[in-house]
């Protein structure tokens, strides 16, 4: 008897257990470009045009390259930070790109990053 209350005890303990709650993927992006060393003057701007990335590089005939300029322009970055910019929305908000790059089925062209 001392057993089985002392197993209630524990299943009640681990449901009662508030659960973890995993960081927002705006948050995580918001970090991200703070730790690539890309400022954001308005973070909600910033994880709006984060968010606009994946629907762009979904548009037929658009490629990695096109979308980073895009980003530049609309951001106000260098090419480069665009660039960057890019990447990190795209490792962020698009993780069926990322599966598909992994499992080696691009849907955007590798040569245009340089891969």
């Amino acid at each position: 008897m001392p057993l089985a209350l002392a197993g209630a005890l524990a299943t009640s303990a681990v449901m009662l257990a508030a659960p973890a709650q995993a960081e927002p993927a705006e948050d995580a992006f918001l970090a991200a470009l703070t730790e690539a060393g890309i400022g954001a003057a308005d973070p909600a701007q910033a994880v709006a045009l984060g968010q606009s990335v994946c629907p762009m590089l979904a548009e037929p005939g658009q490629t990695a390259a096109d979308v980073a300029a895009k980003v530049a322009e609309t951001g106000g970055m260098p090419l480069g930070v665009g660039t960057m910019f890019t990447g990190l929305a795209i490792s962020m908000f698009c993780p069926a790109m990322v599966s598909s790059i992994g499992s080696g089925a691009s849907p955007i062209p590798l040569s245009i990053l340089g891969f």
